[in-house]
């Protein structure tokens, strides 16, 4: 069929309704959400025009007809144009999420793109899992820390009571004190891993996961107009059908070059992400390894090396020479 030549190279496949290819409510319904903001910001727009319109007729009380002026009239007929093409979008947008989800239409999909989505959002969850136990670690740090100081303050004050036991309560109170000091070195460690990884996660993840979305709407437009033409196709072909019959192939067009560059946006997108991620986490999990393991070795030297190690985001070639974790 003349339609078929039209179609992009990623499968046309059928939703049943079991749900087997579906996927959860949010990326389902993820169109009418953005239609309906679009829709808030066409709506203010227009009230806007309505109301200018109200006082220009009101500047002339009782003088007969009104008629706008053409700095007025253009403006407002572009932006009544724009809510009707956004009225026809968003009712063959809803219809397509409806149809997929009744297992009724057929939806487009990059199996290979898909894929690596998924992926993203899974390591998404699991990264954000990893930060709350990570500052759950640290508040533990922190409350065990203020119990070292406390601690420590106790047995100084028993040092200077207890002469007997000047030296035992002495000795006690430097370890306490000391084990303080370098727990408030790995701390900030952890806080530092903490906030990395969530900038990671809250930003560069987020601003791909954004595309995504946008990616996504463009796939529920581009079938949406696609099942239009297939439709059309099927029927009559006559003087009154034939140009509704061109003009769903134009939009038809428009959409499958919108759908096509946004799939390439987001594989181009995914790539430097995957890119950007190995290299910040690597350096920081071995960073904080090392703080870790320093910590409870009891390497205050190595401790205090790797904190200051923390503030480097990326090592440069030929800069400092590795950590002995990453020699090995």
């Amino acid at each position: 069929m003349a339609q078929e030549s039209h179609r992009c190279s990623a499968a046309e496949i059928s939703v049943t309704s079991n749900g087997d290819l579906d996927q959860s409510p949010e990326t389902v319904f993820q169109g009418v959400r953005v239609c309906s903001e679009t829709f808030q910001d066409c709506f203010s727009q227009k009230h806007t025009i309505g109301l200018n319109s109200v006082s220009a007729m009101e500047a002339h009380p009782k003088s007969g007809a009104v008629v706008l002026s053409d700095d007025l009239k253009n403006p407002a007929m572009e932006k009544l144009d724009l809510v009707r093409k956004w009225s026809v979008n968003t009712y063959k947008c809803t219809r397509q999420i409806l149809s997929e989800k009744l297992g009724r239409g057929s939806r487009t999909v990059d199996m290979e793109l898909e894929a690596q989505i998924e992926i993203l959002r899974d390591n998404k969850r699991k990264y954000q899992h990893v930060i709350k136990l990570a500052q759950m670690l640290a508040n533990q740090l922190s409350q065990m820390i203020q119990t070292q100081r406390q601690l420590g303050d106790a047995f100084v004050d028993l040092s200077l009571k207890s002469p007997e036991l000047h030296e035992e309560f002495g000795y006690n109170a430097d370890t306490q004190k000391l084990l303080a000091k370098n727990g408030e070195t790995l701390l900030g460690a952890i806080n530092f891993f903490i906030s990395s990884v969530n900038t990671l996660v809250d930003k560069t993840i987020e601003d791909t996961m954004l595309n995504i979305k946008q990616y996504e709407f463009a796939r529920v437009e581009y079938d949406a107009y696609r099942t239009d033409l297939e439709e059309l196709n099927l029927g009559p072909r006559d003087a009154t059908t034939m140009p509704k019959i061109e003009q769903s192939q134009q939009q038809f067009q428009i959409h499958r070059e919108k759908y096509e560059r946004m799939r390439n946006d987001v594989s181009v997108k995914l790539k430097f992400l995957e890119e950007n991620k190995v290299k910040v986490l690597h350096n920081q999990l071995i960073l904080f390894h090392n703080a870790i393991a320093a910590y409870y070795a009891g390497n205050q030297q190595q401790l205090e090396q790797t904190l200051k190690q923390f503030h480097i985001k990326l090592k440069m070639p030929g800069g400092d020479n590795p950590s002995w974790l990453e020699e090995h």
